[in-house]
């Protein structure tokens, strides 16, 4: 056994030898300090500082300003408007404290409702057709399928994906309203369908409180408004 097969056999018997001496040697005891015993004394307690609490005060508004009264609004859900009438209402409950906001859809008209409700129907006829046409025509009494049915047949998936994406783009277009219209305890005070943009936060600030049913709060937000 030359000199490197004995240390790479040695270095590990020694370090082994080593762990189990100090393993089982007994700590060292701590030295006494004479006959002299110390109190054991508790840490001293430590005082947090007491925070003084003040009556929150709310900013924009006379007192519960706006109870008994109810503003709506009607906005277009598919058009994305929720973020703005979220903002509204916080806007609202902030300048007029009690007053009571309703969000709500504003549906398209009758017939863009009908037509959104006939796209999905086009859109599975389709497909079907292509995916089982030779079977379908037969059973409506076309023994040869028509041209047209083959050109879509060439390129299946190209005409599926191509009527999925056309229907759901169509289907979002008659669902859309594109309406934001504000309403104060049923009177109608602002609409994007009229004036074909949002209303600015102070804009509607004065018209609500123009509309609620306690005149001189009305005079006072409308003084503090302009200030």
């Amino acid at each position: 056994m030359d000199r490197t097969q004995l240390l790479l056999v040695g270095l590990p018997l020694f370090l082994f030898i080593s762990d189990l001496f100090q393993l089982f040697t007994p700590p060292p005891q701590k030295p006494n300090s004479g006959h002299h015993h110390h109190h054991h004394q508790p840490p001293p307690l430590i005082q947090q500082p007491q925070t003084l609490e003040f009556p929150t005060q709310k900013t924009g508004g006379i007192g519960a300003v706006g109870i008994g009264n109810t503003v709506t609004i009607d906005f277009c859900s598919s058009c994305s408007y929720r973020g703005t009438a979220v903002t509204m209402k916080n806007m609202l409950d902030n300048q007029f404290p009690g007053i009571h906001v309703v969000l709500a859809n504003y549906p398209p008209p009758l017939p863009k409702r009908l037509l959104g409700k006939v796209v999905p129907v086009f859109q599975f006829g389709v497909i079907g057709l292509v995916m089982a046409g030779e079977q379908i025509f037969p059973r409506l009494g076309i023994a040869v399928p028509p041209p047209w049915f083959y050109q879509l047949r060439a390129n299946r998936f190209g005409t599926m994906a191509t009527t999925w994406l056309l229907g759901n783009f169509f289907q979002s277009m008659l669902q859309s309203s594109g309406a934001f219209e504000v309403y104060c305890n049923g009177e109608l005070v602002f609409s994007k369908l009229k004036e074909n943009r949002f209303p600015g936060e102070l804009e509607l600030k004065d018209l609500v409180a123009r509309k609620i049913t306690n005149p001189a709060v009305v005079d006072g937000l409308g003084a503090s408004s302009w200030s």
